[in-house]
């Protein structure tokens, strides 16, 4: 089974753009983080829990 447990497909995860630079944050923990980081607090986004059961059922 692949791993998708990371930021970048977490719920809290934000990117914020201003013009001076774009910023990753977890809007949850409220400081920057990078999409590959891994936290406890990981709440798969909706398109994620689909790949993830996709994912499953093609290991039976």
């Amino acid at each position: 089974m692949r791993d998708f447990h990371c930021c970048a497909t977490c719920i809290h995860f934000e990117v914020r753009k201003s013009k001076e630079r774009t910023v990753r944050m977890c809007a949850r923990l409220g400081y920057e983080t990078n999409p590959t980081w891994k936290f406890n607090c990981w709440e798969p986004k909706d398109h994620v829990k689909r790949l993830m059961e996709k994912d499953k059922g093609k290991q039976t």
